[in-house]
């Protein structure tokens, strides 16, 4: 019996042992391990993290004139999920029968339905109270609550007022979840200028959050990201470090103040300076706006600075802050003109332009004294039935290389080579950076095309050889050729400071506010052509062609010419198809001055029907803004307007009046290679009798009218 007993007091010994382990072992957990989980739970002060994103560095031109700055936002954000959740807590005191209580489990949807009527009725009277109205889609909030819940806010689309945004600050609408904050917003002081070097912004993609980011923070704000432009591939240097801001909040959900020290303020991404001077940009950008469908690109010949990149028809980026409204989005998209392509680092048919490499290739390999009697065509193939003309049909006789360049003789330059080859030919135009891409910091630029080259070989016709007809096409700058008027100015910055071949660069420097110069002021030369092997004395013939093509009569480059300055030119009038019809690109290359080369130009009109009258006046034009600003006079500089653009052909564009070149035009120089310069086989030529007069260099450009827009929605 005694045994029996002390069996129970053990039992009883051991269970209370045992209670007492669990007991402490819970107790343990609770207090010790889980005490921060347990802490929350309690009623009474909470505190909130915030990330805050970085703040954009700025983009300045060569000068310091800011091309892209931030603005002081005022935002009203939302967290919809704290705001339900003191919606729950509010009405669960009520205990009529039905009425659920807070922590059930309530179908995602529901909850979705109710936090629309929760913003309607409970916070959108209150905005109105302070005089503020918002207009939103209910089913954006509806769908961004179900998607993020409380860790990103849901911004009201509502720019706040200084005296707003303090006001909302001191009485935080009462309500939990509400908050105002300062956020930088992307501003382009100047419009349109230079868009298709600054890019433009797209917000950050709210689905795109880190993982160790939803346990640091309750409420997640990303960095705008770079969709063009430098703003693209600069992206990594102007995004700022991004901040944290702890807030304290009360059991009602009201917020007490910020925890000071604890406090993390967003850095300055760096600034990025351009090589571009804003008022050449804003210069060329005027010149072209009456042009249609152009690019033009001006280099410093000795450093391979850009001074100015310009593209028409052009877009406004301020549109894509901060968001692109959709019918504009669809303006710009059904605009068969194009407006967000940067014409200047796409490819074209280059056409006689192409002559220059050629004769480079010639200096190159100790063929720039050759002589060709130019009997107005060359003929190919087996039995000599495929004949390529030259645009003067009786030919221009016996021809050396300068005289070659300044006439524009097709038979000339597609007999010289067929003389070097095609290896030599590839070999020379790659030299040149010709059928690839030069590296400039901006995305999506073409490489051209070379028929000959590695890649031609490799990509378009694997296993196929040059012929000699194609060896004259290429001559030519016709048939597959393609380059982009980048490549061009930078060739031509090469012919003229005497053989020196710099990368062209669009970034000066890059400089952070903590760190200092993270990108140095350094051109960088490529190749020394007078180095690798060129003869300098027949180098310099190619300089005197486009000396004798601007200056002298029969001369195909003689509206590019300014008056009291003497440069260098090259015209080009390529055949090609626009919009599934025949067509032409108009080009015009050149430098000047001539004796001290300082600038170098290209310009490329689309469906401009003569490289003399077309682009050729707006060379000239741009010209006369660089050397009149050289001598004084301070360029005009102000926003500028969209321009649509047009397809329609351009016959000739006529100098404005007081500036017309004074000239005796002979029938060589002006009516022959100027309306016939490529022409091959079967291929008629019209001339239309139709001038587009330009501007002066100082027109009011925010109209962002052109005589020649076509209407556009």
């Amino acid at each position: 019996m005694e045994s029996r007993y002390r069996f129970r007091l053990y039992l009883l010994t051991a269970i209370i042992l045992s209670g007492a382990g669990t007991l402490l072992s819970r107790l343990f957990d609770y207090q010790i391990l889980e005490t921060d989980y347990y802490r929350k739970l309690i009623p009474g002060e909470t505190t909130i993290s915030i990330r805050d994103p970085g703040v954009r560095g700025t983009i300045v031109d060569r000068n310091g004139e800011l091309l892209a700055k931030n603005l002081r936002n005022y935002e009203l954000v939302l967290n919809l999920d704290e705001i339900h959740r003191e919606w729950e807590r509010q009405h669960s005191e009520d205990q009529r029968p039905g009425r659920r209580q807070i922590g059930m489990a309530v179908p995602t949807s529901e909850r979705s339905r109710e936090i629309v009527q929760i913003v309607k009725n409970g916070i959108v009277p209150r905005l109105r109270h302070h005089g503020i109205e918002v207009r939103y889609s209910s089913e954006a909030l509806q769908k961004h609550y179900v998607t993020h819940g409380g860790l990103i806010p849901f911004t009201f689309p509502v720019d706040l007022t200084y005296e707003q945004f303090a006001r909302l600050a001191e009485h935080n609408l009462e309500m939990a979840g509400v908050y105002v904050t300062v956020r930088p917003r992307r501003k382009y002081p100047y419009g349109t200028l230079a868009c298709h070097i600054l890019g433009y912004l797209k917000q950050w993609e709210k689905g795109d959050i880190p993982a160790e980011a939803k346990e640091r923070y309750n409420h997640y704000l990303g960095d705008a990201v770079g969709c063009a432009g430098i703003e693209a591939t600069m992206d990594n240097y102007l995004r700022g470090s991004p901040g944290r801001r702890i807030l304290r909040k009360n059991e009602k959900g009201r917020i007490l103040g910020e925890v000071m020290d604890e406090r993390v303020a967003p850095d300055q991404g760096s600034q990025v300076m351009l090589t571009i001077d804003a008022r050449t940009q804003f210069l060329v950008e005027n010149v072209l706006r009456k042009a249609g469908r152009v690019a033009a690109v001006v280099m410093d010949v000795n450093t391979g600075e850009i001074l100015s990149m310009a593209s028409v028809p052009n877009y406004n980026p301020n549109e894509f802050i901060p968001s692109i409204d959709a019918g504009k989005w669809e303006s710009y998209k059904a605009n068969k003109a194009y407006p967000l392509i940067n014409r200047a680092i796409s490819s074209f048919t280059p056409g006689s332009i192409f002559k220059l490499p050629t004769a480079v290739a010639a200096c190159m390999h100790g063929k720039g004294d050759f002589t060709h009697r130019c009997v107005g065509h060359l003929r190919y193939g087996r039995t000599g039935r495929l004949k390529i003309r030259c645009w003067k049909t009786v030919g221009h006789g016996s021809l050396v290389l300068a005289n070659a360049i300044q006439r524009s003789c097709n038979p000339y330059f597609m007999q010289l080579s067929n003389e070097m080859g095609d290896a030599r030919m590839a070999d020379s135009f790659a030299l040149l950076n010709l059928g690839l891409p030069t590296g400039i910091k901006l995305p999506a630029e073409d490489q051209g095309i070379i028929p000959g080259s590695a890649w031609w070989r490799r990509e378009l016709h694997p296993g196929e050889s040059m012929t000699p007809a194609r060896m004259a096409m290429l001559a030519i700058g016709q048939d597959e050729c393609e380059a982009t008027p980048l490549q061009m100015a930078a060739l031509v910055a090469c012919i003229a400071n005497g053989g020196k071949y710099y990368r062209p660069r669009l970034i000066k420097r890059v400089v952070d506010p903590k760190e200092g110069v993270q990108v140095s002021d350094i051109p960088e030369l490529k190749v020394d052509l007078i180095a690798e092997g060129m003869n300098r004395d027949q180098f310099e013939n190619i300089r005197l062609g486009m000396w004798k093509a601007a200056n002298e009569l029969g001369g195909t480059a003689r509206r590019a010419s300014p008056r009291d300055v003497e440069i260098g030119a090259k015209t080009g009038t390529a055949q090609t198809t626009d919009f599934g019809k025949k067509s032409h690109n108009a080009w015009t290359v050149a430098f000047g001055p001539f004796d001290q080369p300082r600038y170098a130009i290209a310009v490329v009109v689309q469906n401009g029907k003569s490289g003399g009258k077309v682009a050729g006046p707006l060379v000239r034009l741009i010209f006369r803004g660089l050397f009149a600003a050289e001598n004084g006079l301070k360029l005009p500089l102000r926003r500028m307007g969209e321009v649509a653009g047009n397809s329609e052909p351009i016959e000739e564009i006529a100098l404005p009046e007081g500036d017309l070149l004074t000239l005796a035009i002979d029938e060589e120089g002006e009516t022959g290679e100027e309306a016939a310069e490529a022409q091959l086989p079967g291929t008629p030529v019209r001339v239309r009798p139709r001038a587009i007069p330009l501007p002066s260099i100082t027109p009011d450009a925010d109209s962002g009218t052109s005589p020649n827009r076509q209407n556009r929605p």
